[in-house]
């Protein structure tokens, strides 16, 4: 294997990439996203340095079905986030993220420093009931409930879309061979061609369990601010550096 053969290899194992070159496409991703108040204390202990939490204490919990997925396939995720800052401006920070599919678990903690891990997550309809759960390990440590598609949002889609397309961050650690940080950076990147098939906001629940290696009651509970079900297109670019740790 020559090096010019080696170099173009997208990832690895270079006999069998995990994955293909990016952009990746995603048809008709179905979101149950519940946006929520947590303790100040908790979401400033998940959110690293330069990013401010912004006003309201939020944090949210989302389950993502994708049925579609260029170079990914067909797969189901689920994880938090907290509603944040980036120099004074809106952005979304990914805290942990639990998915039942390889690819996508690789490709996401290589290029993008998502915080992807191993994990059971369902989303579907129940009923009038859209439901969410995540299983790790045999146990479930999280369901999230909706009323199913009471309060539609057509005719604010274009602010629905805009919301999707704001600056998502990510902490990307990666170490070298002797252990130590290779990369340490803020990643950050925006959703691009987005369709908004349909969107919807109604009454919501979230229940989280704690446990020690599936951390996502870390961020607690204290009231439920909104439940927001949407379905979407969109193209995931490659990211920008915002912040280099090593620097």
């Amino acid at each position: 294997m020559t090096r010019d053969e080696i170099l173009r290899g997208p990832s690895m194992p270079v006999f069998s990439p995990s994955y293909p070159r990016g952009p990746f496409r995603f048809i008709r991703r179905e979101y149950l996203i519940i946006t929520y108040e947590t303790d100040p204390e908790a979401l400033r202990a998940a959110l690293p340095e330069p990013l401010e939490p912004a006003p309201g204490n939020l944090a949210y919990y989302e389950w993502m079905k994708m049925p579609d997925s260029s170079g990914f396939g067909d797969y189901e995720e689920s994880g938090t986030g907290v509603v944040a800052t980036y120099q004074g401006k809106p952005c979304n920070f990914s805290v942990q993220m639990y998915l039942d599919d390889e690819p996508p678990i690789t490709a996401g903690r290589e290029i993008w420093g998502f915080p992807k891990k191993y994990g059971v997550p369902r989303l579907k309809v129940m009923k009038d009931t859209l439901t969410g759960t995540l299983h790790y390990d045999e146990e479930r440590v999280a369901m999230g409930t909706m009323t199913y598609k009471h309060h539609s949002l057509a005719d604010r889609l274009d602010q629905v879309r805009d919301g999707i397309g704001q600056l998502n961050v990510n902490l990307k650690l990666l170490p070298d061979v002797d252990g130590n940080p290779k990369v340490a950076q803020l990643v950050g990147y925006r959703l691009k061609d987005i369709t908004v098939h349909g969107a919807w906001e109604g009454e919501a629940r979230l229940h989280l369990i704690p446990h020690a290696n599936c951390r996502v009651a870390d961020l607690p509970v204290r009231r439920v601010v909104r439940g927001r079900h949407q379905v979407v297109d969109f193209t995931l670019p490659y990211g920008h550096v915002l912040h280099d740790y090593l620097a």
